[in-house]
């Protein structure tokens, strides 16, 4: 797995946007690493530096170098490619501050520098592999988005917002039938689950960002496909949806990432599927889709309060939309699932027809225009487009299609800063329709 690192960390990008990063490590990017020489007070030449995360007097984290000599933490007999039987723990990260104070430092860094840090020895590659570390960026409110997204069959990439560069995932193993089938998917945690079918039942695609690999993931207790979920923290839920024979379900489920189990909730008031859901105030919504024998899409929403354990409906929370001109009775079929996410705890819908952005008002159960979609952001009938919340920013990732292929971009605004002005993050060759996105933030 590191057998380039002796070259991999000490390459320079000068335009790290158009960069594609196959060799990065365990889904990090391995740069980071200063490789000058200081001298200690006796005159001695000491080893690298690690850049680490220092922290200033009001709290706000700053990139910095920290003097430390890694001749301290690193074995010059270690050879870290071959550390098969490697026994060794965490005791020996920065011997100057401690091993509580190492790990602590490690966690509060960007994730983007990760496989730098892993690269220095087995101690920092066995935290850095470490499901802990990451529950414990999680328990210090520290998350870092990054957006997930497959525009290939059984391909998916990933663009870290922060770095601006983009990574190719290994390949999903599957059949036939599941590479040709419908699929959701969604992020929890440190793992992306996407859902399809098999050739008799639903399947379900684990992959892991501390691993970087795929396995099959927990079958849910009730198997379903064109449900709604949404994620917070380390648990999602998903909702609705229908079986093999098109069964509508109004059931739910809750995913827990930690135990990698599945447990059902009560059910909902009404089955659907097609819908979209999201968490907000720490509840989660379920909102528009489709009902039992009903070609028209619903309108109203439900709020699972997860202490109560209660459903509640919202009557009208989803206005019906005018179909587009020309379109057919059976449009709403054909029509993709409402496109709906959250940031900061307030509710934005993309209408792909009217290239608008609509704002939720929780008070009066209405909708306002706030702005546009990016000019280049197409759809069919809004499917190909991904419209998420990432941290602060609205991200919609989506590109015009070619015959010689298109191209995707992800263009970024941040609602509570500014009026609307889309900034494009990132831009590369791509089919430019968008089967599945996720945001993963840990």
């Amino acid at each position: 797995m590191l057998e380039d690192l002796s070259f991999a960390f000490l390459r320079d990008f000068s335009s790290p946007c158009e960069q594609e990063s196959n060799w990065m490590y365990d889904g990090f990017s391995l740069f980071g690493t200063s490789n000058y020489k200081r001298k200690s007070e006796d005159g001695e030449k000491l080893g690298n530096s690690l850049k680490l995360l220092k922290i200033n007097k009001t709290g706000e984290m700053e990139v910095d170098f920290l003097n430390l000599s890694l001749s301290l933490v690193v074995d010059p007999s270690e050879n870290i490619d071959n550390a098969d039987g490697d026994q060794s723990d965490t005791s020996s990260l920065i011997h100057q501050i401690g091993k509580d104070n190492s790990i602590d430092c490690i966690a509060r860094c960007s994730r983007s520098d990760y496989g730098s840090i892993a690269a220095v020895n087995r101690n920092f590659r066995s935290l850095i592999e470490s499901e802990e570390l990451y529950k414990l960026r999680r328990k210090m409110g520290i998350v870092e988005h990054w957006i997930y997204f497959s525009c290939s069959l059984l391909e998916w990439e990933v663009f870290d917002p922060i770095r601006l560069r983009w990574k190719h995932l290994p390949r999903m193993p599957s059949n036939d039938c599941f590479m040709h089938s419908d699929k959701e998917s969604l992020a929890v945690g440190t793992e992306l689950l996407v859902f399809g079918k098999g050739i008799t039942t639903h399947l379900i695609y684990k992959y892991s960002l501390v691993t970087n690999s795929w396995s099959t993931g927990m079958e849910m207790n009730t198997p379903r496909c064109l449900f709604g979920s949404a994620t917070l923290g380390g648990i999602a839920i998903v909702a609705g949806g229908c079986d093999f024979w098109g069964n509508i379900f109004s059931s739910a489920e809750l995913y827990n990432s930690d135990t990698g189990t599945w447990v059902t909730l009560p059910s909902m008031n009404k089955a659907r599927k097609k819908c979209s859901a999201v968490f907000m105030d720490g509840k989660f919504y379920v909102v528009g889709g489709l009902g039992v024998e009903n070609s028209n899409p619903l309108t109203c929403g439900e709020v699972f309060d997860l202490e109560r354990r209660t459903w509640t409906e919202i009557p009208d929370m989803l206005p019906l939309r005018n179909p587009e001109p020309g379109a057919p009775e059976s449009f709403a079929m054909s029509e993709a699932p409402p496109l709906l996410t959250v940031v900061n705890n307030e509710l934005y819908a993309a209408d792909y027809a009217r290239k608008e952005v609509r704002k939720y008002n929780k008070s009066s159960n209405s909708w306002a225009t706030v702005g546009s979609l990016p000019e280049r952001a197409v759809s069919m009938h809004g499917w190909g487009l991904a419209f998420r919340g990432c941290g602060d920013e609205l991200i919609v990732l989506g590109g015009p299609r070619a015959l010689d292929g298109g191209y995707i971009e992800v263009n970024s605004w941040a609602p509570s800063v500014s009026p609307q002005q889309w900034t494009v993050l990132g831009r590369k060759q791509s089919g430019g329709f968008v089967y599945n996105c996720a945001i993963m933030g840990c």
